[in-house]
């Protein structure tokens, strides 16, 4: 999976289509990203000693394959290449810029 943790991503799918949003977590194994703000869903909590209960909004998560990474530097929505640095490192580069993705 090329979408990390704290990446901005634009959404391609779905009834959130064209927002941008943080990446908040990622989950390799389901394939799933959560974007802060995107794919708002009510939940049903129950009171406990800490919390009141009710409905709260929350963030779902959406398959990562409807999201698209956007470059620091061209602000462009793209699917980022994988670069061997001198230094023996493995690193995002943007398709469109040729920059690395911080």
């Amino acid at each position: 999976m090329k979408i990390k943790t704290k990446d901005t991503v634009l959404v391609l799918a779905g009834k959130d289509k064209g927002k941008k949003g943080e990446v908040k977590s990622v989950n390799p194994a389901k394939n799933r990203v959560v974007v802060a703000g995107v794919n708002m869903v009510s939940k049903h909590t129950k009171p406990s000693q800490n919390k009141q209960g009710g409905i709260v909004q929350v963030e779902a998560a959406l398959d990562a394959s409807n999201v698209a990474l956007v470059c620091n530097h061209c602000k462009k929505a793209m699917t980022p290449k994988m670069q061997i640095t001198a230094d023996g490192k493995k690193v995002r580069v943007c398709r469109k810029c040729n920059e690395p993705i911080i």
